[in-house]
């Protein structure tokens, strides 16, 4: 691996003072001067809350030829930097956002939104509705009803209230209560969801104090009952102290003597470009994506414009008050920059590992380095090709190496995986692990219920679904492209196919923006492709394929708000005529939302999506019925998306790969025995004849 500073000077221009690339994430400074000029607008007592203050990415009109220039080495024209701020007036329902000018250091849009629209969590908002609930005296006195032993510590998970249509106009949190282990008080890390408490407090962000106390329902039906007498079951630890851990696992060590294959290079102060084995494209990291790839290329190719996890949505089963409204919204209620983890050498990533950090804001508006928010390294990928004459015994073998570029985040109790994977046969695969603790909540004894599974005594893991969206804004050899899909059918019998057995593949041209979804009985596969690119072999279009996972779309009725929010969530695919602004698939605010601003409704315009600029949304997901295999800690639920090239190369891209040999690869010979097939060859001779003889 390398490390290297690019050089970058920035064009001239009125006031221009920033010398960063236009999609680098916004500096220190930068995010402490946008906080300066919003607060600028008020007067010095007024307190505002920052959610975020993140890079206003420019217009794609302007990008692009930017873009391009700096691909070809020209000069690229002048781009502006603009930070995006969305900033509450502090214990007050007045969310605003604005565009901060940072080229011109100015304000050019300041707009208070509408009553119904709410900011995300924040980091130190959570912690303090945390603090309000277990402070308020009526809670106090409920807890009390449960006779605790003395010194048990009370833990609030604080959830996005969620959306029913039922007096959820002002912004709220429903907490969740557990308590530690009260016969282990000291272990900080006692898996506090092995004991759900059935008293739920809803505190107000405006005015900062508990307006309701929820009683849980625990049987089997909506009866709620008053709090008793608490039977304490026995723990449920995942920690390592805690386990009889096996002594059988020898060392696997990741070793690369020479260092990694990949280069990155730092531009300016927060841009980043990775290079690697013919790929190159720009990272990027916002306090909501979280990792962000722009400007993919490979051999010198445009592949993809950006791609990004746009949306993800998990929607629960439990029909019942309040668990009815759980839709966790994690990026858009949260984020996925802000829930990143600070991933350790060894642990979440092996071999040869370069990290990257990233800066992103506080609530008061101050700059927040967060260290090591993503992995890049190296992995072997088994069998890249390979194929042995059986005729020779000569085998061509080379291994698939891939690059990851990982980051994880912590949801409270849930964790995610998420990689984008590219390997040296022009594919790239974008990956999450779902992990962690699934969300429990208290049940009575001797009682079942077909919406959930009881993983511990008196807890209940309910069913629930993951669905995500992944955001693709494709540029296949450039960015006039179409969507196809690809069916394989049977030939009716006939003549020409007497016996049946033949079948055709063909075509199918996405014309106007909608939802499309996968057909199995049809092998329907669906491919971005460039007509004005063609294969210099067949003369067939440039493309990509798209390979989705089946998972059972959202199960919520169509009327109802986890249905209406989750917008992308009913269709494989969504396709769009692109515009600038529209990312997120479930809308731009999804804290306690109503739907009618994401991706749905972009595709509802029907638009012309045939050559030309179109973005897809791609969606796969788990269905997550609930096993006690999932507790106290879940083993990783894998899922990918991948994308391979289909007429894009003149032939296999990864031909130039290296053989795998012992050299190279230095294994660990165990066995020396060595398999050699049986075969016939026939040799034409001087007349003609043909003689056959056996190689054994």
């Amino acid at each position: 691996m390398s490390i290297e500073q690019l050089p970058f000077t920035p064009s001239t221009g009125v006031a221009n003072h920033v010398s960063s690339h236009p999609l680098s994430p916004l500096t220190a400074s930068e995010i402490t001067v946008a906080a300066k000029h919003i607060q600028g607008l008020y007067p010095a007592s007024t307190s505002l809350q920052y959610k975020a203050i993140t890079l206003q990415e420019p217009d794609k009109a302007q990008l692009v030829p930017y873009l391009e220039a700096e691909h070809n080495g020209g000069r690229a024209p002048r781009i502006e930097r603009r930070a995006f701020v969305c900033y509450y007036i502090r214990n007050t329902d007045k969310l605003h956002e604005a565009i901060v000018n940072l080229s011109r250091q100015r304000v050019e849009s300041n707009v208070r939104l509408g009553p119904s629209i709410h900011g995300p969590g924040d980091a130190e908002e959570i912690l303090q509705v945390e603090k309000i609930a277990l402070e308020d005296e009526g809670v106090k006195a409920e807890l009390a009803k449960l006779k605790l032993p003395e010194g048990t510590a009370i833990i609030s998970d604080p959830w996005i209230y969620g959306s029913d249509g039922v007096n959820d106009e002002q912004r709220m949190y429903q907490c969740f209560l557990y308590m530690r282990d009260p016969n282990d008080p000291s272990n900080l890390d006692s898996n506090h969801y092995a004991f759900p408490l059935a008293i739920s407090p809803v505190v107000d962000t405006v005015d900062l104090k508990v307006i309701r106390i929820d009683l849980l329902p625990t049987g089997m039906d909506h009866t709620i009952k008053e709090p008793q007498p608490f039977y304490i079951p026995p723990p449920n630890e995942y920690t390592p102290q805690h386990q009889d851990l096996r002594t059988d696992l020898k060392p696997l060590n990741v070793v690369q003597p020479e260092g990694a294959s990949f280069k990155v290079s730092q531009v300016g102060e927060t841009g980043k470009v990775i290079e690697w084995q013919k790929w190159f494209f720009r990272i990027g990291f916002n306090h909501r994506e979280g990792m962000v790839l722009h400007n993919i290329r490979y051999d010198d190719r445009s592949v993809f414009y950006r791609i990004s996890l746009s949306d993800m949505v998990i929607p629960y089963s439990d029909p019942r008050h309040p668990f009815h409204k759980k839709a966790a919204f994690d990026l858009g209620d949260a984020g996925a920059g802000v829930m990143a983890n600070n991933l350790k050498l060894g642990c979440d990533c092996l071999g040869s590992i370069h990290y990257l950090s990233a800066m992103l804001n506080t609530e008061k508006g101050e700059p927040w380095p967060m260290e090591n928010v993503v992995c890049i390294h190296e992995q072997d990928a088994g069998i890249g090709w390979k194929h042995t004459n059986y005729r020779t015994g000569t085998a061509a073998l080379v291994r698939s190496r891939e690059l990851v570029i990982q980051s994880i985040i912590t949801v409270a109790n849930y964790e995610y995986i998420m990689a984008f994977i590219f390997n040296q046969a022009g594919e790239i695969k974008y990956e999450v692990r779902a992990t962690g603790i699934v969300s429990t909540q208290p049940i009575d004894d001797n009682v079942d219920v077909p919406w959930g599974t009881i993983v511990h005594p008196g807890v209940l893991a309910a069913h629930h679904q993951h669905i995500f969206s992944l955001r693709v804004d494709p540029a296949i050899d450039g960015h006039s492209n179409r969507l196809i899909y690809e069916e394989a059918h049977p030939m009716p019998r006939s003549d020409f196919n007497p016996h049946g057995v033949g079948y055709t593949v063909d075509d199918t041209l996405v014309e106007r923006s909608g939802g499309l979804d996968l057909d199995y009985n049809h092998n329907r596969v669906f491919k971005i492709q460039n007509t004005s690119i063609r294969n210099p072999v067949n003369g067939k279009p440039v493309g990509y394929k798209v390979h989705l996972p089946p998972f059972q779309k959202m199960l919520a009725d169509p009327d109802s708000f986890h249905f209406k929010r989750a917008e992308f969530a009913d269709h494989n695919i969504y396709i769009t005529k692109y515009r600038d602004g529209e990312l997120y698939a479930g809308g731009k605010y999804t804290n306690q939302s109503r739907g009618g601003d994401g991706v749905r409704s972009w595709a509802n315009r029907n638009e012309s999506v045939k050559d030309t600029d179109l973005v897809l949304y791609l969606q796969f997901g788990l269905q997550h019925a609930t096993r006690i295999e999932d507790f106290p800690v879940m083993p990783c639920e894998i899922i990918h998306v991948a994308f391979k090239p289909v007429n894009f190369f003149d032939k296999n891209p990864a031909l130039d790969v290296p053989p795998s040999n012992q050299e190279f690869n230095r294994s660990t010979l165990l066995s020396s025995e060595q398999h050699h097939q049986p075969s016939v060859e026939a040799k034409v001779g001087e007349k003609g004849e043909v003689c056959c003889s056996s190689k054994l």
